[in-house]
């Protein structure tokens, strides 16, 4: 009969056994995550609170009028330049008819203040003439009133005669001196009447031009509040424009999460949509000027004696790599989860003070009326100017007929990108 002490005994017990191997894994684990810990995840702070954001282009008429025509609805994509609202343009067509009208008009009175001129200039030639010949006529008689040939009477007549040419002389120069004063240093185009009616036509062309509205970017409609037949003025939101290529996410770090992430460093997110097997790859570009709750409707108001402290969020914007984002499209609002390496974020600056001039917006899409509008004013001028070499050709483009042809609506695809 064999004998055992209680220390093999409880070696052999398979309880203990199972206990040692638990224990021992435990112990695996605590260095394997010790080591994961100090190799990789303390470079990396991540968030799942995280949205997507992007541009909400407001549609917003410049002018007042009344809507009678909609070119798209909720959920359609349209691209820059592309009309959008169309208001009623009867109004804006009588005040450029009127301002062209006046615009030819005064183009005929200016030519005639020119034309006046000229016949000032002969004016005042002709009073000189006649002024040397007064003038002539009294020496003569005045060398032969002294042998008495001629009398006292008809000297005086003719002294009458040269005061009454310097008179009409004086009347004729300051006639072409006023005349001169409107004219001077100025051609029938430069002339500030004729700037002026230019002026009042290219603003009623722009009016009618604004009769339309086109999509400043390319993007899907959003939010359409505009109805046929409403009556809407300057500034009234009828709908938004969202393009979707230019959406960013801001990840909402806490305040200790912060203290090594600096601009530029590499981020990874994924989105709820598209699940984890889709990866998009990003960086920091930039921070919030405050945490949330200080741009909060209603910010905290600490100063009370029931004060609690709570971990404050700061917002981080994070750019997405384009070609990821096209390939697997993100809305404004979704849900990410974002994982920023923070290896490299010891030396630099947390909040570099660096003005940026490659960041911004632009679109041209209302930018095309004014060259058309410059075409119709010189069109105008032209046709009604004689001594121009291209009367015939301005003639025939200023008719109605082709006037009307240079639609304000016409030729506006524009196009809208961000500069990077």
């Amino acid at each position: 009969m064999s004998t055992q002490t209680p220390t093999t005994a409880a070696v052999r017990n398979p309880r203990w056994r199972l206990l040692g191997g638990v224990l021992g894994a435990v112990l695996v684990i605590t260095l394997g995550f010790t080591l994961y810990w100090a190799q990789v995840g303390r470079f990396h702070q991540n968030t799942d609170d995280a949205y997507v954001n992007g541009n909400v282009v407001q549609i917003t008429p410049q002018i007042s009028g009344t809507v009678v025509g909609i070119g798209a609805d909720d959920t359609q994509f349209v691209k820059a330049g592309q009309p959008l609202v169309r208001l009623d343009e009867s109004d804006a067509r009588v005040a450029l008819d009127q301002a062209e009208a006046q615009l030819a008009r005064t183009v005929r009175d200016v030519r005639n203040l020119f034309a006046t001129t000229s016949q000032l200039e002969a004016t005042v030639q002709v009073r000189e003439t006649e002024l040397a010949a007064a003038r002539s006529d009294l020496d003569r008689r005045q060398h032969l009133g002294a042998s008495g040939a001629v009398s006292g009477e008809e000297l005086r007549h003719s002294m009458d005669a040269v005061k009454a040419a310097q008179a009409n002389l004086l009347a004729a120069q300051q006639q072409l001196a006023a005349n001169r004063a409107r004219v001077d240093n100025t051609t029938l185009e430069d002339h500030p009447q004729v700037r002026d009616a230019a002026a009042a036509v290219r603003n009623a062309y722009l009016t009618l031009s604004r009769t339309e509205l086109p999509a400043p970017v390319s993007g899907f409609v959003a939010r359409r509040n505009v109805q046929l037949g409403q009556r809407v003025g300057p500034g009234a939101a009828l709908m938004a424009v969202v393009p979707l290529d230019q959406v960013w996410v801001d990840a909402n770090f806490k305040e200790p999460q912060l203290a090594r992430m600096r601009v530029g460093q590499p981020v990874t997110l994924t989105a709820d949509l598209y699940g984890g097997h889709v990866v998009y790859h990003g960086k920091v570009e930039g921070f919030g000027a405050g945490t949330g709750s200080a741009f909060s409707l209603l910010p905290a108001q600490n100063a009370t004696g029931n004060w609690i402290k709570i971990v404050q969020r700061v917002p981080v914007r994070i750019a997405l790599d384009p070609r990821e984002l096209a390939a697997h499209p993100l809305q404004i609002g979704l849900s990410m989860k974002a994982d920023v390496n923070v290896r490299d974020g010891g030396n630099g600056e947390r909040l570099p003070q660096l003005a940026r001039q490659d960041g911004s917006w632009s679109t041209d899409v209302f930018t095309s009326g004014e060259q058309v509008a410059d075409r119709r004013v010189q069109a105008i001028i032209q046709a009604n100017d004689p001594a121009s070499a291209v009367h015939a050709a301005a003639a025939q483009r200023a008719t109605p007929a082709a006037l009307l042809a240079d639609n304000p609506h016409q030729a506006r695809a524009g196009t809208a990108r961000h500069l990077q």
